[in-house]
């Protein structure tokens, strides 16, 4: 039996003996329910104010026999009291000391600083990838499903160094700043970049006024999430074909088409390689989009010709299981 369960328990056998305690004096004494009540719990806590009325033979004998089995049990009980509070604090001691080790262990993930309605759409996105993900929020309640979710949590404020230093924030790879408000994000920022300057930073902006700011702070990518939503039902009413279709490939993961991005590592056997030598169309029945420079520029709808070099970033089309065959060959 757990200490709760036996703390439960055992608080109900006290009620159980002090109602039963005070029904004998109401019986064999005579007394009030409150006298009675008052006798009871003098005796279970061995306090010896005195009786509070005086006891005949009877009265007597059935407060020894009160004494014998019930004040022991009461020890017991105070016990178990005991053993539940330090049980439960050693276990939340063990618990952070845990977790603390595991996100020390942690190298190139990212931390998500915020789990309001953003935080957690954004989470769920990208837990779909193989990403180690460390939320840090100041609601402590949180803990309770973030094992589930196999998210680490830091409870505490996210500008505060020290907690950005416990979520690992050296060993991070990237930060997304998704506080409440656009001036604690500019502060977050402002404390990331400081902490690792070579972090990558995204940053939420709530108005456009923000977004010059975080970028001065530090921050790579400032995201609007309200832009991002007019931006996006303005394209569903003018290209609602075209939006249809990055739904389908982008956001739905459950179906077979999709795209996706996949740097070219040095070790790919494709590095070096032209389009039409790759044998990408022909062996994975896919469609390659665009060729992304280590510089950030573009190369849309590559032709045959076009060389696959290490640093460049494939944007293909295609069925998800053939994406996760041309990514083992290509980001190697």
């Amino acid at each position: 039996m757990d200490s709760a369960k036996r703390l439960f328990l055992s608080i109900g056998f006290v009620i159980v003996i002090c109602l039963l305690g005070s029904a004998g004096y109401m019986v064999l004494e005579g007394w009030s329910a409150v006298d009675a009540l008052y006798m009871t719990v003098m005796t279970l806590a061995t306090v010896g104010y005195g009786e509070v009325h005086e006891l005949d033979y009877v009265g007597k004998v059935y407060t020894m026999l009160l004494i014998v089995f019930g004040v022991g049990f009461f020890l017991y009980v105070i016990g178990a009291v005991v053993q539940f509070m330090v049980e439960g604090r050693i276990k939340t001691l063990l618990g952070r000391k845990r977790l603390d080790r595991q996100i020390g262990h942690l190298k190139n993930h990212y931390i998500v600083c915020g789990y309001g309605r953003i935080g957690k759409v954004l989470c769920e996105n990208l837990k779909r990838r193989p990403i180690d993900l460390v939320v840090i929020d100041s609601d402590l309640e949180l803990a309770v499903n973030m094992d589930e979710k196999a998210l680490f949590l830091v409870s505490g404020d996210a500008t505060d160094e020290s907690v950005l230093l416990k979520a690992g924030i050296k060993s991070a790879k990237g930060l997304i700043a998704v506080l409440g408000t656009d001036a604690d994000n500019v502060f977050l920022v402002l404390t990331a970049r400081q902490l690792n300057p070579e972090l990558f930073i995204m940053a939420r902006a709530g108005y456009p006024g923000t977004r010059p700011k975080l970028k001065a702070a530090g921050a790579d990518v400032v995201e609007s999430p309200y832009e991002m939503g007019a931006i996006s039902m303005a394209q569903r009413i003018i290209r609602p074909t075209v939006t249809s279709f990055l739904d389908l490939a982008v956001t739905d993961q459950s179906k077979e088409i999709q795209m996706e991005e996949i740097p070219i590592g040095a070790g790919s056997e494709l590095a070096g390689v032209t389009l039409q030598d790759s044998g990408i169309r022909q062996k994975y029945n896919m469609i390659i989009i665009a060729v992304k420079k280590p510089d950030g520029s573009m190369l849309y709808n590559p032709s045959y010709e076009t060389v696959l070099n290490v640093g460049d970033t494939v944007i293909a089309v295609g069925e998800a299981y053939n994406l996760q065959q041309l990514e083992k060959i290509l980001d190697v």
